[in-house]
């Protein structure tokens, strides 16, 4: 952790404080982590006014692809909400496998395109509709019922070492 020295005497801080700045490291860690805490503030307890379920915000139809039926253990289940990330982001990359070939590197709408970014994108708005959004060069662009666009998470989550992640279409928990 960094420590950053208080020069503000304005602020609640006593003067010559030293505050603990928290640091992500830009891989799959740090990645998995940021999208939670854009997602739920990381709090596995979390469920959201439109449904969405846990530290990562699932929803139930996707829940289903891992045979995860059953919501009030799923958010009891902190071990069963981490191997469901890692898991959906698997196949998301087996299924964007090509698009990731083809699109990172580019920049469009002004955005750099790397795979943490993609990743990022199926994440909030599901493969397909990112799918949509790169053949489209940012012209149909999916966002959610709270307004969070695929570009913005394009861009939020870029530049995250996702390489651990291995494409696999049949990934489970």
């Amino acid at each position: 952790m960094d420590r950053v020295k208080n020069r503000n005497p304005k602020n609640n801080f006593p003067k010559n404080s030293s505050l603990e700045v928290p640091y992500l490291p830009r891989n799959f860690v740090g990645f998995k982590e940021a999208v939670a805490f854009k997602e739920s503030q990381g709090k596995y307890n979390a469920v959201n006014t439109l449904g969405y379920l846990g530290k990562y915000q699932f929803g139930k139809e996707t829940l289903k692809r891992f045979k995860i039926y059953n919501t009030r253990e799923f958010l009891e289940n902190p071990v069963l909400q981490e191997k469901a990330f890692a898991a959906y982001c698997a196949v998301n990359k087996w299924i964007l496998r090509k698009d990731i070939n083809r699109s990172v590197g580019k920049t469009i709408q002004g955005i750099k395109i790397t795979e943490s970014g993609i990743l990022a994108a199926a994440h909030l708005g599901g493969a397909g509709n990112v799918k949509k959004y790169l053949r489209s060069h940012g012209k149909i662009c999916f966002s959610d019922g709270y307004g969070s666009t695929i570009q913005s998470y394009l861009k939020k989550f870029a530049g995250y070492d996702v390489s651990k992640i291995k494409a696999n279409r049949k990934a489970s928990v």
